[in-house]
């Protein structure tokens, strides 16, 4: 077995060809698909946080259902201020909604024809979930790939998996909602947890929730955004809130996943 595959370091960035259409012809065939951004999330994290974060999910699920990660999509759609601070912020460099929709459609055709059967696009950045779907779809459709097939495609965003439960761990003082929480408590602890040398704690801001329209208004009004670019404070992040959510969100993305694609091996733990 290749060295990359005995050691659980399922990069398929990693492999040969040659290992690659061994593993294709052995194996489920599965491929999970990071997919983020570059986007400010505030002082005290990197730009590269949704992606870092969506990486190293897929990393845990791949090495529980024994799938391979592709490299990441880096670059996500344009953030909008109600959900990530803007597309106004310094830092935040994005794809149109058919640059991302055509990337899309271009990986999922690329890995169908290679022989993979399935792929799970993992998505780290709020934005981008219908144009990968839009891309998905369209590319099913032109390799002709129906309902009847046996060969699929899983779109999910990491934090639909985070429980009730969990949520109330790492929340004790109620969960403010899925709306603010761009640089905050959730996405702070997640980093603290996978990468704290990526985390600066000391600059990390207060204050309040930010306070948005129902609305979105185009151009956006920018002295809506916080200053910090977060919408809400990430104190009260700390590691042990975030390997509670990696685990819990690893283990219930696999399970799903192994469930759905009938994988011949048992979720491992």
């Amino acid at each position: 077995m290749h060295d990359a595959l005995r050691n659980n370091a399922l990069r398929l960035e990693d492999l040969d060809a040659f290992t690659l259409r061994e593993h294709l012809a052995s194996g489920p065939g599965v491929v999970l698909v990071p997919v983020g951004s570059l986007e400010q999330h505030g002082p005290h994290l990197p730009l590269g946080t949704d992606t870092l974060l969506s990486g190293r999910i897929c990393q845990g699920v791949a090495e529980r259902i024994g799938a391979l990660v592709a490299p990441a999509v880096a670059y996500g759609y344009k953030s909008q201020q109600k959900s990530g601070g803007g597309n106004h912020l310094v830092g935040t460099t994005s794809l149109s909604g058919a640059s991302l929709t055509a990337q899309a459609r271009d990986l999922v055709k690329s890995y169908l024809n290679q022989g993979f059967r399935h792929l799970v696009f993992v998505n780290g950045h709020y934005e981008n979930y219908q144009f990968l779907y839009e891309g998905i779809d369209l590319a099913l459709e032109e390799c002709g790939i129906g309902p009847d097939t046996d060969r699929s495609v899983l779109l999910l965003s990491y934090w639909d998996f985070v429980t009730d439960q969990t949520l109330a761990a790492v929340y004790p003082g109620g969960f403010p909602g899925w709306e603010i929480e761009h640089g905050g408590v959730l996405e702070t602890s997640l980093m603290l947890h996978l990468k704290p040398e990526r985390v600066n704690l000391d600059r990390s801001p207060s204050g309040p929730p930010a306070s948005l329209p129902r609305f979105d208004r185009l151009p956006v009004v920018a002295s809506r955004t916080p200053e910090s670019g977060c919408l809400s404070s990430p104190l009260g992040a700390d590691a042990d809130k975030g390997r509670l959510l990696y685990e819990q969100v690893v283990a219930a993305i696999a399970a799903d996943t192994a469930m759905e694609l009938s994988l011949p091996e048992a979720v491992r733990a």
